[in-house]
């Protein structure tokens, strides 16, 4: 079965960046489409970046310009690289295997005024 980690979180000032990481193990490798979420306290969670097994992307609005999202098939690995933060992107940060329909545990993301 497989279980998605992911990895990168942490407490930064605005402007700074981050660079989020979900890892894939355990059960048959497939390169799913993937995707990041957030949930902020008191929010419902919310998509953030989708990417293809080819490699395209989409972006929420909120984010785009600022944050990109990309993956590493051989790693069974997505990263979501997050430039130029906001304290409006403070949130608990999620993978998510948009075919096997699994998340992750969460990475919490905050950024500091």
């Amino acid at each position: 079965q497989v279980q998605l980690v992911e990895s990168g979180g942490g407490l930064v000032q605005a402007g700074g960046t981050l660079r989020l990481s979900c890892v894939a193990s355990g059960g048959i490798v497939s390169h799913n489409k993937m995707a990041w979420f957030r949930q902020a306290p008191g929010n419902q969670r919310e998509w953030v970046a989708t990417v293809a097994t080819a490699g395209g992307t989409n972006y929420a609005e909120s984010v785009k310009g600022r944050f990109t999202i990309s993956r590493d098939n051989a790693k069974r690995a997505v990263y979501l690289q997050m430039n130029s933060l906001k304290p409006e992107d403070t949130a608990v940060y999620y993978c998510r295997d948009l075919v096997l329909e699994i998340w992750g545990q969460g990475t919490q993301v905050t950024v500091s005024s």
